[in-house]
């Protein structure tokens, strides 16, 4: 990388690492993954810079390596530690807004679908990206989005309680 490539790329994640580790976040479901995420997208994209720079959209490309990433960890996850629903001590019961309850039990809930599904979720309703970006994003049909989300978006509805349901 030459001083011209590697002051912008600098410049970059500088501006935009903020950004790009807030979507990791919502992604992975983990501040310490999301970072991990975007370390190794960014060191990826840090080889080819000279020629993201040139895109029209070198934050989508950053974007998708992230994805990408994601993804493939998540493939590659099985034998990895996973978490437990029982901690060794019960949780400070300090006071909680109901706002923070519904929030994290929805990102509960989305913890339990597949990282694919996860994803579609994520571009769609967080980043608000049309059915055709995501299927950039993630190199497939626009009908793999569609049917990803649709099957996503039951299992939300499935796992709601039937008060929650109704409203």
């Amino acid at each position: 990388m030459n001083a011209a490539d590697e002051a912008d790329f600098a410049a970059f994640v500088a501006n935009r690492s903020a950004a790009l580790l807030s979507f990791a976040h919502l992604l992975t479901g983990d501040r310490y993954d999301a970072e991990d995420v975007v370390q190794t997208a960014l060191a990826a994209t840090a080889l080819g810079w000279h020629r993201v720079r040139n895109r029209d959209n070198p934050e989508g490309y950053v974007r998708r390596a992230i994805v990408t990433t994601h993804l493939n960890r998540q493939r590659r996850r099985p034998w990895r530690e996973r978490p437990s629903g029982d901690l060794p001590e019960p949780p400070d019961p300090g006071p909680r807004g109901s706002d923070l309850d519904e929030r994290d039990a929805m990102w509960r809930v989305l913890a339990t679908l597949p990282a694919r599904q996860r994803a579609v979720l994520v571009l769609r309703y967080y980043e608000d990206l049309s059915e055709a970006d995501i299927a950039d994003v993630l190199r497939c049909s626009r009908g793999t989005v569609k049917s990803q989300a649709a099957k996503a978006l039951e299992r939300l509805r499935r796992s709601l309680t039937p008060e929650e349901a109704r409203s």
